[in-house]
């Protein structure tokens, strides 16, 4: 017998932060974090600025407009 593994596009659909740290919910229930040291300009931002992002593409990425930052769902996950 033999299985198929179906690839599930994640992608995001919520945006948090700690004190250290960035948090993306993704559309399947899973929950990536990553330091906020590896984006400079999110950890230099203010709270304000970090509250203020968007979506790209319906989820495979998330935008800050204020201090021009992207982050693509998928380079999350290869990290």
């Amino acid at each position: 017998m033999s299985t198929l593994a179906e690839k599930i596009d994640a992608l995001a659909v919520d945006v948090s932060f700690t004190a250290d740290s960035l948090r993306v919910v993704l559309s399947d229930g899973r929950e990536i974090s990553a330091p906020l040291q590896w984006f400079p300009r999110l950890l230099n931002a203010t709270s304000e600025q970090r509250s203020k992002w968007e979506l790209i593409g319906d989820g495979i990425g998330v935008h800050w407009p204020e201090v021009d930052e992207d982050i693509e769902v998928e380079s999350l996950l290869a990290t």
